[in-house]
Protein backbone atom coordinates (compact mmCIF):
# COMPACT_ATOMS: atom_id res chain seq x y z
CA UNK A 1 0.00 0.00 0.00
CA UNK A 2 2.79 2.41 -1.02
CA UNK A 3 0.06 5.21 -2.02
CA UNK A 4 -1.71 5.21 1.15
CA UNK A 5 -1.00 6.88 4.14
CA UNK A 6 -1.51 5.87 7.74
CA UNK A 7 -5.38 6.34 8.92
CA UNK A 8 -4.24 6.83 12.64
CA UNK A 9 -6.56 9.17 14.50
CA UNK A 10 -9.36 8.94 11.50
CA UNK A 11 -13.40 7.64 11.62
CA UNK A 12 -14.45 6.20 8.43
CA UNK A 13 -18.23 4.41 7.81
CA UNK A 14 -18.12 2.15 5.12
CA UNK A 15 -21.98 1.49 3.60
CA UNK A 16 -22.08 -2.38 2.56
CA UNK A 17 -19.38 -3.56 4.47
CA UNK A 18 -20.00 -7.17 5.23
CA UNK A 19 -18.63 -8.68 2.16
CA UNK A 20 -17.16 -8.11 -1.36
CA UNK A 21 -15.26 -5.15 -1.65
CA UNK A 22 -16.97 -3.35 1.16
CA UNK A 23 -15.32 -5.62 3.50
CA UNK A 24 -12.13 -6.09 2.17
CA UNK A 25 -12.22 -1.66 2.16
CA UNK A 26 -12.87 -2.13 5.87
CA UNK A 27 -10.09 -4.18 6.30
CA UNK A 28 -7.85 -2.23 4.26
CA UNK A 29 -8.49 1.19 6.30
CA UNK A 30 -8.42 -1.06 9.26
CA UNK A 31 -4.99 -2.07 8.31
CA UNK A 32 -3.85 1.44 8.34
CA UNK A 33 -5.10 2.31 11.72
CA UNK A 34 -8.50 4.14 10.86
CA UNK A 35 -11.64 3.39 13.22
CA UNK A 36 -14.16 1.86 10.24
CA UNK A 37 -17.52 1.41 10.90
CA UNK A 38 -19.57 -0.92 8.82
CA UNK A 39 -23.22 -1.35 7.68
CA UNK A 40 -25.27 -3.98 6.94
CA UNK A 41 -28.84 -5.34 6.47
CA UNK A 42 -28.41 -8.32 8.87
CA UNK A 43 -26.53 -8.01 12.70
CA UNK A 44 -25.76 -11.27 12.60
CA UNK A 45 -23.74 -11.49 9.72
CA UNK A 46 -22.50 -7.76 10.06
CA UNK A 47 -21.03 -8.48 13.36
CA UNK A 48 -19.10 -11.93 11.88
CA UNK A 49 -18.05 -9.76 10.01
CA UNK A 50 -16.64 -7.34 11.88
CA UNK A 51 -14.93 -10.40 13.88
CA UNK A 52 -13.32 -11.19 10.52
CA UNK A 53 -12.06 -7.53 9.65
CA UNK A 54 -10.57 -7.24 13.22
CA UNK A 55 -8.81 -10.41 12.80
CA UNK A 56 -7.27 -9.55 9.13
CA UNK A 57 -6.65 -6.29 10.59
CA UNK A 58 -5.02 -6.18 13.51
CA UNK A 59 -7.40 -4.02 14.24
CA UNK A 60 -10.03 -3.74 17.28
CA UNK A 61 -11.55 -0.49 16.23
CA UNK A 62 -14.28 -1.70 14.03
CA UNK A 63 -17.72 -1.41 14.66
CA UNK A 64 -20.96 -2.72 13.23
CA UNK A 65 -24.26 -0.78 12.49
CA UNK A 66 -27.33 -2.68 11.14
CA UNK A 67 -29.33 -0.93 8.42
CA UNK A 68 -31.30 -1.82 5.50
CA UNK A 69 -30.35 1.36 3.10
CA UNK A 70 -33.17 0.24 0.46
CA UNK A 71 -35.05 1.94 3.24
CA UNK A 72 -35.09 5.91 4.11
CA UNK A 73 -36.45 5.17 7.89
CA UNK A 74 -33.25 2.99 8.51
CA UNK A 75 -30.61 5.56 6.93
CA UNK A 76 -32.28 8.09 8.91
CA UNK A 77 -31.83 5.51 11.91
CA UNK A 78 -28.43 4.29 10.61
CA UNK A 79 -27.40 8.18 10.18
CA UNK A 80 -28.29 9.32 14.06
CA UNK A 81 -26.68 5.99 15.18
CA UNK A 82 -23.54 6.95 13.74
CA UNK A 83 -23.44 10.81 14.84
CA UNK A 84 -24.21 9.13 18.36
CA UNK A 85 -21.05 7.48 17.84
CA UNK A 86 -18.55 8.99 16.51
CA UNK A 87 -17.91 12.73 16.95
CA UNK A 88 -15.22 13.20 13.93
CA UNK A 89 -16.04 11.76 10.73
CA UNK A 90 -13.14 11.52 8.31
CA UNK A 91 -13.93 9.47 5.29
CA UNK A 92 -17.51 8.14 3.86
CA UNK A 93 -17.22 5.26 1.61
CA UNK A 94 -20.70 5.13 0.09
CA UNK A 95 -19.70 1.33 -1.43
CA UNK A 96 -23.52 -0.25 -1.10
CA UNK A 97 -25.15 -1.17 -3.99
CA UNK A 98 -26.52 -3.99 -6.19
CA UNK A 99 -28.68 -5.44 -8.94
CA UNK A 100 -32.02 -6.94 -9.77
CA UNK A 101 -32.99 -8.86 -12.67
CA UNK A 102 -36.19 -8.06 -11.68
CA UNK A 103 -38.80 -5.13 -10.26
CA UNK A 104 -38.83 -5.34 -6.68
CA UNK A 105 -40.67 -2.06 -4.47
CA UNK A 106 -38.80 -0.77 -1.33
CA UNK A 107 -40.91 0.23 2.06
CA UNK A 108 -41.08 3.58 0.52
CA UNK A 109 -42.87 2.61 -2.12
CA UNK A 110 -40.06 3.26 -4.83
CA UNK A 111 -37.71 0.69 -7.69
CA UNK A 112 -35.43 -0.81 -5.42
CA UNK A 113 -31.82 -0.23 -7.50
CA UNK A 114 -32.83 3.52 -7.95
CA UNK A 115 -33.84 3.57 -4.16
CA UNK A 116 -30.45 1.55 -2.78
CA UNK A 117 -27.87 2.47 -5.50
CA UNK A 118 -28.64 6.16 -5.52
CA UNK A 119 -31.04 7.26 -3.33
CA UNK A 120 -29.48 5.41 -0.20
CA UNK A 121 -26.31 7.53 -0.41
CA UNK A 122 -27.98 10.55 -1.39
CA UNK A 123 -29.73 10.67 1.45
CA UNK A 124 -27.16 9.58 3.89
CA UNK A 125 -24.36 11.27 2.46
CA UNK A 126 -26.62 14.92 2.97
CA UNK A 127 -27.63 13.31 6.65
CA UNK A 128 -23.56 13.12 7.66
CA UNK A 129 -22.38 16.16 5.97
CA UNK A 130 -22.59 18.64 9.00
CA UNK A 131 -19.94 16.07 10.24
CA UNK A 132 -17.88 15.91 7.59
CA UNK A 133 -17.66 19.31 7.50
CA UNK A 134 -17.18 19.97 10.84
CA UNK A 135 -13.83 17.03 10.26
CA UNK A 136 -12.38 19.01 7.48
CA UNK A 137 -10.76 18.02 6.03
CA UNK A 138 -12.83 14.97 5.18
CA UNK A 139 -13.85 12.70 1.74
CA UNK A 140 -17.14 11.11 0.35
CA UNK A 141 -16.11 8.41 -1.94
CA UNK A 142 -18.65 6.73 -3.99
CA UNK A 143 -18.01 3.11 -5.28
CA UNK A 144 -19.89 3.37 -9.03
CA UNK A 145 -19.31 1.06 -11.80
CA UNK A 146 -18.27 1.21 -15.97
CA UNK A 147 -21.15 0.52 -16.52
CA UNK A 148 -22.36 4.22 -15.98
CA UNK A 149 -20.90 4.85 -19.54
CA UNK A 150 -24.13 3.26 -21.32
CA UNK A 151 -26.60 4.63 -18.34
CA UNK A 152 -29.29 7.09 -18.99
CA UNK A 153 -31.10 9.01 -16.82
CA UNK A 154 -35.46 8.62 -17.71
CA UNK A 155 -36.90 10.89 -15.76
CA UNK A 156 -39.81 10.12 -16.88
CA UNK A 157 -39.54 6.78 -15.86
CA UNK A 158 -36.72 6.71 -12.67
CA UNK A 159 -39.04 3.48 -11.03
CA UNK A 160 -39.00 1.71 -14.36
CA UNK A 161 -42.69 1.01 -13.79
CA UNK A 162 -43.22 1.35 -17.62
CA UNK A 163 -40.82 -1.59 -18.78
CA UNK A 164 -38.06 -2.47 -16.16
CA UNK A 165 -34.66 -4.09 -17.20
CA UNK A 166 -32.62 -5.05 -14.61
CA UNK A 167 -29.65 -3.97 -16.91
CA UNK A 168 -30.83 -0.57 -17.42
CA UNK A 169 -32.04 0.28 -13.93
CA UNK A 170 -28.38 -0.77 -12.79
CA UNK A 171 -26.51 1.21 -15.85
CA UNK A 172 -28.76 4.60 -14.61
CA UNK A 173 -27.96 3.99 -10.79
CA UNK A 174 -24.31 3.65 -11.48
CA UNK A 175 -24.74 7.06 -14.01
CA UNK A 176 -26.59 8.96 -10.94
CA UNK A 177 -23.75 8.22 -8.13
CA UNK A 178 -21.24 9.73 -10.76
CA UNK A 179 -23.39 12.85 -11.59
CA UNK A 180 -24.76 12.95 -7.65
CA UNK A 181 -20.51 12.82 -7.05
CA UNK A 182 -20.07 15.64 -9.46
CA UNK A 183 -23.00 18.09 -8.10
CA UNK A 184 -21.81 17.40 -4.33
CA UNK A 185 -18.24 18.28 -5.29
CA UNK A 186 -19.75 21.63 -6.93
CA UNK A 187 -21.77 22.63 -4.11
CA UNK A 188 -19.39 21.58 -1.18
CA UNK A 189 -16.50 23.71 -2.89
CA UNK A 190 -14.52 25.74 -0.03
CA UNK A 191 -15.63 23.41 2.47
CA UNK A 192 -12.91 20.77 3.42
CA UNK A 193 -15.22 18.64 1.97
CA UNK A 194 -13.73 15.90 -1.39
CA UNK A 195 -16.06 13.77 -3.19
CA UNK A 196 -14.69 11.13 -5.74
CA UNK A 197 -16.06 8.42 -7.51
CA UNK A 198 -14.94 5.10 -8.73
CA UNK A 199 -14.91 1.60 -10.75
CA UNK A 200 -13.33 -0.74 -9.00
CA UNK A 201 -13.21 -3.02 -11.68
CA UNK A 202 -15.01 -6.40 -12.58
CA UNK A 203 -14.79 -8.28 -9.30
CA UNK A 204 -15.34 -11.50 -8.07
CA UNK A 205 -18.67 -11.51 -5.24
CA UNK A 206 -21.74 -12.68 -5.23
CA UNK A 207 -23.43 -9.60 -7.19
CA UNK A 208 -26.69 -9.97 -7.88
CA UNK A 209 -27.08 -13.06 -5.67
CA UNK A 210 -30.51 -12.35 -4.72
CA UNK A 211 -32.13 -11.82 -8.19
CA UNK A 212 -29.48 -13.32 -11.17
CA UNK A 213 -31.86 -14.71 -13.76
CA UNK A 214 -28.92 -15.21 -17.03
CA UNK A 215 -26.04 -14.39 -14.91
CA UNK A 216 -26.33 -17.82 -13.38
CA UNK A 217 -25.13 -19.16 -16.32
CA UNK A 218 -22.69 -16.07 -17.44
CA UNK A 219 -20.85 -15.87 -13.79
CA UNK A 220 -19.55 -19.12 -13.02
CA UNK A 221 -17.99 -18.87 -16.51
CA UNK A 222 -16.16 -15.59 -16.11
CA UNK A 223 -15.62 -15.57 -12.28
CA UNK A 224 -12.03 -17.32 -12.78
CA UNK A 225 -10.97 -14.18 -14.36
CA UNK A 226 -12.51 -11.50 -12.01
CA UNK A 227 -10.37 -9.80 -9.67
CA UNK A 228 -10.73 -10.28 -5.85
CA UNK A 229 -12.38 -8.13 -3.63
CA UNK A 230 -9.18 -7.19 -2.03
CA UNK A 231 -7.94 -6.18 -5.47
CA UNK A 232 -11.41 -4.59 -6.40
CA UNK A 233 -10.73 -2.21 -2.74
CA UNK A 234 -7.70 -0.73 -4.02
CA UNK A 235 -8.86 2.34 -6.04
CA UNK A 236 -11.59 2.73 -3.00
CA UNK A 237 -8.37 2.50 -0.29
CA UNK A 238 -6.19 4.56 -1.76
CA UNK A 239 -9.32 7.52 -2.49
CA UNK A 240 -10.13 7.27 1.46
CA UNK A 241 -6.63 7.33 2.63
CA UNK A 242 -3.95 8.46 0.25
CA UNK A 243 -2.02 12.14 0.60
CA UNK A 244 -2.21 11.90 -3.48
CA UNK A 245 -5.94 12.89 -3.66
CA UNK A 246 -5.65 15.47 -0.68
CA UNK A 247 -8.12 18.10 -2.34
CA UNK A 248 -9.13 16.30 -5.17
CA UNK A 249 -12.65 16.52 -5.98
CA UNK A 250 -15.44 16.22 -8.44
CA UNK A 251 -13.41 13.58 -10.36
CA UNK A 252 -14.15 10.02 -11.26
CA UNK A 253 -11.51 7.38 -11.24
CA UNK A 254 -10.18 3.59 -12.08
CA UNK A 255 -7.09 1.25 -11.16
CA UNK A 256 -6.18 4.42 -8.80
CA UNK A 257 -6.18 6.70 -11.74
CA UNK A 258 -8.06 9.36 -12.87
CA UNK A 259 -10.23 8.83 -15.49
CA UNK A 260 -12.74 10.64 -18.03
CA UNK A 261 -16.47 9.53 -17.38
CA UNK A 262 -19.20 9.40 -19.74
CA UNK A 263 -20.13 12.60 -21.75
CA UNK A 264 -23.47 12.12 -20.41
CA UNK A 265 -21.97 12.28 -16.69
CA UNK A 266 -20.63 16.04 -17.17
CA UNK A 267 -23.44 17.35 -18.15
CA UNK A 268 -24.28 20.01 -14.82
CA UNK A 269 -28.19 21.02 -15.89
CA UNK A 270 -29.22 17.04 -15.85
CA UNK A 271 -26.94 16.24 -12.46
CA UNK A 272 -29.09 19.77 -10.68
CA UNK A 273 -32.05 17.94 -12.38
CA UNK A 274 -31.24 15.01 -10.80
CA UNK A 275 -30.30 16.11 -7.13
CA UNK A 276 -33.59 18.16 -6.88
CA UNK A 277 -35.50 14.91 -7.72
CA UNK A 278 -33.40 12.99 -5.93
CA UNK A 279 -34.14 15.66 -2.79
CA UNK A 280 -37.66 15.72 -3.30
CA UNK A 281 -37.82 11.69 -3.05
CA UNK A 282 -36.15 11.16 0.40
CA UNK A 283 -37.73 14.01 2.09
CA UNK A 284 -35.26 16.92 1.97
CA UNK A 285 -35.17 20.58 0.85
CA UNK A 286 -33.52 22.09 -1.64
CA UNK A 287 -30.22 23.60 -0.46
CA UNK A 288 -29.36 27.38 -1.46
CA UNK A 289 -26.89 27.00 -5.11
CA UNK A 290 -23.74 28.47 -5.33
CA UNK A 291 -23.48 30.89 -8.25
CA UNK A 292 -20.65 29.21 -10.54
CA UNK A 293 -22.65 26.41 -10.40
CA UNK A 294 -25.94 28.44 -11.32
CA UNK A 295 -23.65 29.93 -13.79
CA UNK A 296 -22.97 26.82 -15.91
CA UNK A 297 -26.49 24.63 -15.44
CA UNK A 298 -27.39 24.44 -18.63
CA UNK A 299 -23.86 23.38 -20.74
CA UNK A 300 -22.85 20.15 -20.99
CA UNK A 301 -18.76 19.89 -20.35
CA UNK A 302 -17.45 19.06 -23.66
CA UNK A 303 -15.49 15.60 -22.64
CA UNK A 304 -15.08 12.64 -25.01
CA UNK A 305 -16.94 9.60 -24.76
CA UNK A 306 -15.27 6.53 -23.80
CA UNK A 307 -16.23 3.09 -24.54
CA UNK A 308 -17.99 1.38 -21.95
CA UNK A 309 -17.50 -2.20 -20.89
CA UNK A 310 -19.45 -5.21 -22.11
CA UNK A 311 -22.77 -4.57 -20.12
CA UNK A 312 -22.93 -7.73 -18.84
CA UNK A 313 -19.43 -7.62 -17.23
CA UNK A 314 -19.92 -4.12 -16.55
CA UNK A 315 -21.97 -4.26 -13.44
CA UNK A 316 -20.01 -7.78 -12.10
CA UNK A 317 -18.94 -5.95 -8.39
CA UNK A 318 -20.64 -6.45 -5.05
CA UNK A 319 -23.93 -6.79 -3.45
CA UNK A 320 -23.62 -6.04 0.68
Amino acid sequence: MADTASMAGKTVLVTGGTGGIGKATAVGLAVLGARVGITGRDRVRAEAAVADIRAASGNLAVDVFAADLSSQAQVRRLAGEVLDAYPRLDVLVNNVGGFWAHRHVTADGLEHTFALNHLAPFLLTDLLLDRLTGSAPARVVTVSSGAHATGHIDFADLQGSAGYSGQRAYNASKLANVMFTYELARRLDGTGVTATVLHPGVVRTNFGAEDQAGMKVILPLVRPFLKSPAAGAATTIYLASSAEVDGVTGRYFANRKPKTSSKASYHTGTAARLWQVSADLVGLTRSAEPDHVARHRSRPSPVEQRSALPSWLAHARDLA
